[in-house]
C-alpha cells in the first residue's frame, strides 16, 4: 500500500522532469558544511571495496576518500554524471517515469540517495527497487536539507516540517521493506543537516 496519497504526489510543475534538468547545473544543492558532515556520515557507513549506487546524484557525491570497488551514478543529466569524478558508470533514468533500475539483484552495499529524495512522485516503487539491489548487509542513506526547487517538490515535501520529511523518508524506507536504523540531525549550519539510515529488508534479494 502507497504512503501517499495522489495529492501528495503532485508538483506544481507536472512537465517531465528530463526537461527541468535538460542543462547541467554544477552547483552542490547545500552549504559546504552540509556537504562537510554528508563526508563524514559516508566515511562511517562505507567499507573498503564497497560497491555504492549514487542515486538522483549528479556532479560530485561528497563521498570520503574510502577505496571503492565500483561506483554507480544515476541522474537526471549526462554531462553532470559524466564529470562526477568518482563513479565508474552511469545512466540517466528518470524515476518518476520508469522506477526501476538496470542493476541486478543484491549487486550494491551501499544505496545513497542526497538531497534529491524531494522529488520522487513514487517512492515506495523506487526505495522497493533500492532494497531489491542491496545485499543482505547493504544499507542506505538519505540525506536533505530545507533546499529544494519548489516547482519540481511533491506537494507531501513541500508542505511538510523538516521533522516530518525526516518521517516521510523513514515510511518510504519501510514501504520498501528497509529497516530504519538511525536518524541523524545537525541544527548548527546555515542548512540544516538531516539524514535517515536503513538496511536492507526481507524483501532484498541478497
Amino acid at each position: 500500500m502507497g504512503v501517499l496519497s495522489d495529492t501528495d504526489r503532485e508538483k506544481r510543475d507536472e512537465t517531465a522532469d528530463g526537461q527541468f534538468y535538460d542543462s547541467p547545473r554544477y552547483v552542490t544543492h547545500a552549504s559546504e558544511a552540509f556537504c562537510e558532515r554528508l563526508t563524514r556520515l559516508y566515511a562511517d557507513v562505507f567499507e573498503p571495496d564497497d560497491i555504492v549506487l549514487d542515486a538522483m546524484g549528479s556532479w560530485v557525491s561528497h563521498f570520503p576518500d574510502t577505496r571503492l570497488e565500483r561506483c554507480i551514478g544515476h541522474g537526471l543529466n549526462d554531462a553532470e554524471l559524466a564529470s562526477n569524478d568518482r563513479y565508474d558508470e552511469w545512466w540517466v533514468r528518470d524515476l518518476n517515469q520508469d522506477r526501476t533500475l538496470p542493476i541486478a539483484d543484491a549487486t550494491c552495499d551501499v544505496v545513497c540517495c542526497a538531497l534529491s529524495v524531494q522529488y520522487l512522485q513514487y517512492p515506495e516503487a523506487v526505495f522497493a527497487e533500492f532494497n531489491r539491489i542491496l545485499d543482505d548487509e547493504g544499507s542506505i542513506v538519505v540525506s536533505f536539507t530545507n533546499r529544494l526547487f519548489p516547482t519540481k517538490a511533491i506537494n507531501a515535501w513541500r508542505t511538510a516540517s523538516m521533522d516530518e520529511r525526516a518521517d516521510l523518508v523513514a515510511s518510504y524506507l519501510r514501504a520498501g521493506d528497509m529497516t530504519v536504523s538511525d536518524r541523524v540531525t545537525d541544527h548548527t549550519m546555515t542548512d540544516p543537516f538531516y539524514a535517515v539510515i536503513g538496511h536492507a529488508g526481507p524483501g532484498s534479494s541478497g
